[in-house]
């Protein structure tokens, strides 16, 4: 009796713990974005307002890389469509509001089409694929031309005037970007996140248990690829142009490198890989021309001493004390 009732008495003061980290982590870099803006020139602002955007796409990847399990190579695909989409009403004269609706749709629709293609494969198959389906959307961007503008891309003017400035579009980017997050959050904790979690650990025993994998995994990537639309429609609204490089397997690429830096499965981790490889980016390549190089460096040092990213390494440790 007593082994049994030490158990779960040792166990609460680490959960616990975990629990005061993550609060504690988590005030502490919505503190910092909130205040940051306010001591920093414009040009760290936009790179500020990037992270945030960034952070959605690679939160939008985790979906499937930690919590379902499948690692996709075509989210920057499906985010780029959507800031195509946005551009292009721009240019056409639509509303703002109406251009974004009609992006976020697009990139959804796209994202569930990629479902329908990709949920009977995983493993290595299931990112080859993916990688496939990204790069034909680079290949209908680059040679549609007379729609996409081919390599020269498309350049509109998609902010609305009262967010014109840095500092009013910053803040409004922000606030939706807490309440994506917000959203995500409640989503990979329902019971609908839990199921996923289940395919993740082992797909044959939850199909032994009667659930529809093949529709959770189909609704999944669905949902993620909406998350990736947003992240697109406030990237149009940031940039206001796109290009094939927008839809490139890089941007892909980089989203679920974001993912992994902060740590798969955390959600949460997306801001700290964000940060660290947009920040990284824009302060290496002041200095040299071989910046890809100190980010593949850095990625290896990861990749050695904390396999399970930032989070997860900071996690680690926690539970040691």
């Amino acid at each position: 009796m007593s082994t049994s009732s030490s158990a779960p008495a040792s166990s609460t003061p680490a959960r616990d713990g975990l629990g005061k980290v993550a609060l504690i982590a988590i005030a502490v870099g919505v503190l910092a974005f909130a205040v940051l803006p306010l001591l920093v020139p414009t040009y760290q602002v936009s790179i500020l307002t990037e992270i945030l955007i960034f952070a959605v796409l690679a939160m939008a990847v985790d979906i499937l890389a930690g919590y379902t399990g499948r690692t996709p190579l075509c989210h920057g695909a499906i985010f780029g469509v959507a800031t195509y989409v946005v551009v292009y009403w721009s240019q056409q004269g639509g509303a703002p509001v109406t251009g974004l609706l009609l992006g976020v749709a697009a990139a959804t629709l796209v994202g569930a089409i990629f479902g329908l293609l990709a949920i009977r494969t995983s493993g290595v198959y299931f990112l080859l694929l993916t990688l496939a389906l990204g790069m034909i959307v680079w290949g209908v961007c680059l040679r549609w031309t007379s729609v996409t503008g081919g390599e020269n891309g498309l350049r509109g003017s998609v902010r609305p005037e009262m967010l014109a400035g840095h500092m009013p579009f910053y803040y409004a980017v922000f606030a939706v970007v807490g309440l994506i997050t917000f959203i995500m959050w409640r989503f990979v904790r329902s019971p609908f996140g839990l199921t996923l979690r289940g395919i993740r650990d082992s797909e044959s025993r939850m199909r032994a248990l009667g659930y529809n994998v093949s529709l959770h995994l189909f609704l999944a990537f669905t949902i993620s690829g909406f998350f990736a639309g947003l992240a697109g429609a406030l990237y149009a609204m940031f940039n206001d142009f796109v290009s094939p490089s927008t839809v490139a397997l890089s941007q892909s690429v980089e989203g679920l490198l974001m993912a992994i830096t902060g740590g798969i499965g955390t959600l949460f981790g997306a801001f700290i890989g964000a940060a660290a490889i947009i920040g990284l980016e824009n302060f290496v390549s002041q200095y040299t021309e071989r910046w890809p190089t100190v980010l593949g460096l850095m990625f290896i040092l990861i990749m050695i001493f904390a396999p399970q990213g930032v989070i997860g390494r900071v996690r680690d440790l926690v539970r040691r004390r």
